[in-house]
């Protein structure tokens, strides 16, 4: 039978995956605790809006999209203490509260790893620096669309998609999902429609996800060692590069748990 078999958030948008044995799903349809911090360009640091929605685009901003080095720290945010740390391997980079000078501390001291490293190229392009760390730290809001969603996919599809890649290993961090499911054919979340339980959550399926580049990066090197949109479109004949879909709660929100069923409603 379908079921969860990883859950994951993000507190700083483009940096380390946290893994949970529970997600809360916000009756907006966001993830607590999911994107409540960037690091977004000085000419950036104020949010667009798109259909009357504040709208954070990510090449605005540190993502892995344009940034895969970022994937070589390992990013802490404790949410009570409103405490960042990061680090480099064994070495400590960085350890900061989220009052303005720790925000300045944070983004003179990424901003400072991203430029020795070769996407410090793309960094040092007008209007970017400096960086500004952006958020609250409570309030999920980064997520790469306005309306937010909560993203999953299944495992199987990542299989599939790592046995036709020999050179890298593909595991489920690469795509950055929210909820991963088990106990299902590779690619059948692709055809969901209507509403899915998991949990305690009724869910209205959305929309496949295109990917970007951000896959292409090693989850622990921060190298590009994978094709995988070429793959996703040559080998599996996509007409886009696909995997995993949109969720928005279709009555309300709730906790999602490892193990919880997953049922297809209609």
């Amino acid at each position: 039978m379908p079921h969860v078999s990883a859950l994951y958030r993000h507190p700083v948008k483009g940096f380390t995956a946290e893994e949970r044995d529970t997600l809360v799903v916000q009756d907006d349809g966001r993830i607590e605790g999911d994107r409540v911090l960037a690091f977004r360009f000085a000419d950036a640091a104020t949010p667009e809006e798109h259909d009357g929605l504040d709208y954070w685009p990510k090449s605005k901003g540190l993502a892995l999209m344009d940034f895969p080095s970022l994937a070589r720290l390992r990013l802490r945010f404790d949410e009570g203490l409103g405490r960042l740390s990061v680090r480099l391997h064994d070495e400590l980079v960085l350890e900061t509260t989220l009052d303005a000078e720790g925000r300045r501390e944070a983004s003179e001291r990424i901003a400072r790893f991203v430029l020795s490293t070769p996407d410090g190229r793309r960094l040092e392009r007008g209007g970017r620096l400096p960086l500004v760390l952006v958020g609250d730290g409570r309030t999920s809001r980064f997520q790469d669309r306005p309306r937010g969603f909560v993203s999953l996919h299944g495992r199987p599809s990542v299989r599939a998609v790592d046995e036709v890649t020999p050179d890298a290993v593909v595991d489920d961090r690469r795509f950055r999902s929210n909820i991963v499911v088990d106990g299902l054919e590779p690619w059948s979340e692709l055809d969901w429609r209507g509403r899915v339980r998991i949990g305690e959550v009724v869910f209205a399926v959305q929309r496949p996800i295109i990917r970007c580049l951000a896959i292409h990066a090693d989850p622990d090197s921060g190298e590009r060692d994978a094709p995988l949109l070429k793959t996703l479109t040559r080998v599996f004949g996509q007409a886009e590069p696909t995997l995993g879909i949109l969720l928005l709660p279709a009555e309300g929100g709730g906790a999602i748990r490892l193990g919880d069923s997953v049922e297809l409603l209609d």
